[in-house]
């Protein structure tokens, strides 16, 4: 249930009280109790009392404690609307009012039989809600892992996409950014990989909706808060869905007030981050081919010193000052009866990269509608329009192309491919047909709820969630008939067109019932989520230089298109248990049903079991220095489906390449497994919560995930045409800790400074394989896996129970040979004993692949400061990673010993060096033109450390009050973003960029990330 709002900063606070009641209820708490004083009340006296309890927004307060202080047996919380009514209270009483976040108050009855109480926000307290799956929940009561990140802590990166906001603000979540490019996204690892082949990305639920993967196309600044949920006492709850974890958003929600104008505005510049990657000038290059070792080998026409002069900057040729605006202006306000939120965005951000254009317009309307005292109508509509105008300029050729060739001659004309002025002859010039080239793309998305609550009684609430989802994308790319690409077709044209419906229901109850010192609550709930997308892909060539549509072509070169679906149904109920505050108990069960999956294993049970103990609450605790120190237990389970959407049924294919004589004709693609079922993970998580002294926070957590039937594409005998089938093959482990640290040290009515720490660590490793054991060794034979990028071969991984699933499996690298400078690698055999013996061998084929570590690092976090001072803020923000093992292909293309003479070479590291004569000990070998060595091919030679620290945001800011021009808040700010990064990693970043959704551990040709300089603006009327 999505309900009334306290402030914007306390929005989780009220959530949480619509779960836990739907209307008044009688209440005699041990602790409460004991806090008045129970005496004789004259008959004559007594009066009926009611009234309401709202915020300083005059917005209702659910599920506030209202006490006669006389005799708190008489209490009750207040309902959906805020509203309490007390009888048989005396008329000189006093009532004393709390709730959660908010300052406690009491007020005296003086006959009064109509009372409105006002309460104020307790600063102290903002963080003691939480939002849950399908729910919120007090922070005191949660028995599970997990982390709440208010809008505040979420400003500190400049970006369209949502998933880049969570770098370095949680523990145990990795965020592998998406590069530089204007709109790119990031991919999110949470406590590990719990698949070895799916997608790492967790589950996105925005305002009680599952929207899949990702976040789509959310508004930043409309975001109150993201919660990630980790361990399976919060994320059982999702069953099949959530084996990655869960990121549940809540957005901002209507108030009932006067109308609140808000406006943001950001406005910043942005530059390329080369890291440690540079490439030779002129003279560099020239040097390092007059120390090949044959330089009688090196023959093109303009081979002479005077290349020492010949220096074009490609990199400084195709970057440019990239430009950010983002606004954002919202309106909320209403009655008790009717109120509305609206906002409106515009994101506009031109490339680093010259060329590239990216805009995004996006808005949000929330209402609520309460027509009678039972129903709460909530319409909710979101949507957004992105547009890429892409004529951008080649990243790759910013690196690889030779600084003796430039794109213009000496008259300033457009030099053309293959051209003779080049030292690089064969080589085109991507300019030349930047000239007409071009793309464009649109993006939209829709979001329309109708959800609703009924309040059945005072204890049951019904929630109703309706949503419908639509994406829909064109794309177009020309391909004129002058450029190297479609020369030979005399030209291209193409167009691609997708769109995708989702729906999405969720139907359920709500409950809560206080006995005394017992208190229940819970939901129990049906959900029906299902997919439908269809796209169409047409192209034609040959056509007239300068028209751009289809219908000008003179021959169709393709015409595709598809449909794909799938759909999952659920029943599920979770139920809480609170004994005196003091002994927390939750239980979850949930049932999936999935279309892609198998007809005999359609369906999944999920569930999990956790508790936790308040010791602070314990009449033995009296330690005054400790605040609260809370221990948690959980298990259950979550599951994960695979990726394609039908590895059930025995497919054909009917394509051309089936056609005979001209008739249609079908191939078999794909033989089906109908027993294929779950991924499941089954996770036991332990954790503590401590806080002291009024100002320190600790939380720490050890979690062990067991992942099974790992779904895989096994290879299979291809006599059939078909070589792969989905299978359930094996099971893995994840084993980690997380600890999060924050610390106030200056806390004074005017002054607050604090820092916040995080940290965590993850072990993987593999536990079972499918296929038929050795029987000497009692191993399954391992499965290696490659990804096909590398120029001089492919980076492979290998999986074998034991290991870490992320596990290098290379050619081993022996170093330079001092006597001569060739390479080594070294080779295993066995002596006469049968142990293992290295050797080192020149020769690269004779070289053994062996396992090298994994590209997970040892532990990563954030670390991060916040000053205020008056109106004065500043803010800090740190990311860190230690370990994994990164294989750099650029290194292989950049700095190949002469063995690529086509594109630049890029100068050595500090530490670096390269042989020249006998008796160096050197980290390259001699370099020789158009080098037959092998010495750039797959090896360890290319794996490098991947640690770094990162300041990931500066950021200082005023605000003023001027109520003289009706203006309720004004903060101006400047900050900085991606100002450094420390790492011996000799690539340009050593944070992994994101491949098909997941993280691969290796680094190409990519869009380098942008440091960033931003002045902002936050007004509120």
């Amino acid at each position: 249930m999505r309900c009334k709002c306290l402030t914007q900063t306390v929005v989780q606070l009220s959530c949480a009280l619509a779960l836990i009641t739907g209307g008044g209820t009688n209440l005699l708490h041990a602790n409460e109790a004991s806090k008045g004083t129970t005496r004789t009340i004259e008959q004559s006296n007594l009066i009926t009392v009611k009234g309401s309890v709202v915020d300083t927004n005059g917005e209702a307060v659910i599920g506030a404690t209202v006490l006669l202080v006389q005799d708190p047996s008489k209490g009750m919380l207040t309902n959906i609307d805020g509203q309490f009514s007390l009888t048989n209270v005396p008329s000189d009483g006093t009532l004393r009012i709390s709730f959660v976040g908010m300052k406690t108050i009491e007020i005296p009855i003086n006959g009064q039989t109509n009372i409105v109480v006002t309460l104020q926000p307790d600063n102290e307290l903002l963080d003691e809600v939480v939002v849950v799956g399908y729910t919120t929940q007090r922070k005191e009561s949660l028995t599970g892992s997990l982390q709440s990140i208010s809008s505040e802590k979420l400003k500190g990166l400049t970006t369209p996409s949502v998933e880049n906001l969570l770098s370095s603000k949680a523990p145990g979540v990795y965020v592998a950014p998406g590069g530089g490019q204007p709109g790119s996204k990031g991919a999110i690892v949470i406590r590990g990989k719990s698949t070895i082949n799916g997608s790492t990305d967790p589950l996105w639920v925005v305002d009680g909706v599952i929207i899949g993967s990702s976040a789509g196309a959310l508004n930043p600044s409309d975001i109150e808060t993201m919660t990630v949920l980790k361990d399976a006492a919060s994320t059982a709850i999702y069953g099949s869905q959530g084996a990655n974890g869960v990121i549940v958003v809540t957005t901002k929600a209507p108030k009932a007030d006067n109308i609140t104008i808000g406006l943001s505005g950001k406005g910043g510049l942005t530059r390329l981050s080369k890291g440690n990657l540079r490439v030779m000038n002129g003279a560099e290059l020239y040097d390092l081919y007059k120390s090949f070792s044959n330089q009688e080998m090196v023959k093109f026409p303009r081979w002479n010193e005077d290349l020492r002069n010949s220096n074009f900057d490609w990199w400084d040729f195709a970057s440019q000052t990239g430009v950010i605006q983002d606004y954002t202006l919202s309106l909320t306000g209403g009655t008790e009866k009717l109120r509305n939120f609206l906002s409106v965005g515009i994101y506009n951000e031109t490339g680093a990269v010259k060329g590239y254009k990216f805009e995004r317009y996006n808005f949000l309307y929330k209402g609520q509608f309460k027509p009678f005292e039972w129903l709460t109508i909530k319409p909710q509509l979101m949507g957004s329009w992105g547009l890429v105008k892409n004529q951008q300029h080649s990243v790759g050729a910013m690196y690889s192309n030779l600084p003796w060739d430039a794109p213009y001659d000496s008259n300033g004309n457009i030099v053309p491919h293959k051209s003779q002025l080049w030292v690089n002859s064969n080589s085109t010039n991507y300019v030349y047909d930047l000239q007409w080239n071009e793309s464009s793309s649109n993006s939209y998305e829709f979001m329309g709820n109708f959800d609703f609550d009924v309040r059945i009684t005072d204890w049951l609430t019904f929630a109703s969630v309706n949503n419908i989802r639509l994406l829909m994308g064109d794309s177009r790319w020309y391909e004129d008939p002058r450029s190297s690409s479609a020369m030979g077709v005399n030209g291209r044209v193409g167009e691609y067109r997708s769109k995708v419906v989702r729906r999405y229901t969720n139907q359920l109850f709500r409950f809560n019932k206080l006995f005394g010192d017992h208190s229940i609550n819970g939901i129990l709930a049906y959900e029906f989520n299902d997919y439908r997308g269809n796209d169409l892909d047409a192209g034609g060539i040959g056509f007239v230089s300068g028209f751009k549509v289809l219908d000008v072509t003179a021959k169709p070169e393709r015409a595709k298109g598809g449909i794909s679906e799938w759909a999952v149904q659920s029943v599920f109920a979770n139920v809480n248990y609170s004994y005196d505050n003091r002994y927390l108990a939750q239980i979850s069960l949930r049932r999936d049903g999935a279309s892609n999956f198998g007809d005999n294993a359609k369906y999944g049970n999920f569930f999990s079991i956790s508790g936790g103990w308040n010791i602070h609450r314990e009449a033995f605790f009296n330690t005054d220095f400790i605040n609260e120190l809370k221990l948690r237990a959980s298990y259950g389970s979550v599951g994960n489906r695979p990726s394609s959407l039908y590895p059930q049924y025995d497919l054909y294919s009917i394509s051309s390449s089936a056609s005979y004589d001209g008739e249609s004709g079908m191939l078999i693609s794909q033989i089906g497994n109908k027993d294929l079922t779950w991924e499941k993970t089954y996770t036991t998580g332990i954790g503590i919560d401590i806080a002291m002294w009024d100002r320190l926070r600790l939380t720490l957590d050890f979690y062990d995930k067991d992942t099974s039937g790992l779904l895989y594409q096994v290879p299979v005998t291809g006599l059939t045409g078909v070589t792969q089938i989905w299978r359930n093959v094996g099971a893995v482990n994840n084993k980690g800790f997380e600890a999060i640290l924050g610390v106030d040290i200056i806390k004074t009515a005017n002054t607050l400074w604090t820092v916040d720490a995080n940290i965590g660590l993850n072990r993987n490793k593999v536990t079972k394989l499918y296929g038929v054991r050795d029987p000497q060794t009692n191993q399954v034979p391992p499965i290696l896996l490659g990804d096909g990028i590398g120029i001089a071969g492919s980076a492979q991984r290998i999986l074998r129970e034991g290991i870490d699933a992320d596990t290098w499996y290379l050619p081993e690298w022996a170093g330079v040979n001092p006597d001569n400078g060739a390479p080594q690698w070294y080779t295993n055999t066995k002596d006469e004993n049968g142990n293992l013996v290295k050797e080192v061998t020149s020769n690269y084929a004779k070289a053994n692949k062996t396992e090298l570590g994994s590209y997970n690092p040892d532990f990563f976090g954030g670390l991060s400061s916040t000053f205020n001072y008056k109106g004065f803020d500043a803010n800090v923000v740190f990311g860190f990673s230690v370990g994994g093992e990164i294989y750099n292909y650029t290194r292989s293309e950049y700095d190949s010993d002469g063995a690529y003479t086509d594109r630049n070479q890029m100068n050595l590291m500090p530490g670096w060096s390269r042989w020249t004569k006998p008796g160096d000990i050197a980290t390259h070998p001699l370099p020789s033109y158009n080098n037959s060595t092998n010495s750039q091919k797959v090896s360890s030679r290319y794996l490098e450390d991947g640690s770094f620290l990162k300041m990931r945001n500066l950021s200082v800011g005023y605000s003023f009050s001027l109520p003289q021009y009706n203006i309720k808040n004004l903060r101006v700010y400047l900050s900085g973003e991606n100002l450094f990064t420390l790492t011996k990693y000799s690539g340009v970043d050593p944070e992994l960029p994101s491949y098909d959704g997941r993280v691969v551990g290796t680094t190409s040709s990519v869009y380098p990330n942008t440091r960033k300089f931003v002045l902002g603006f936050d007004i509120t009327f």
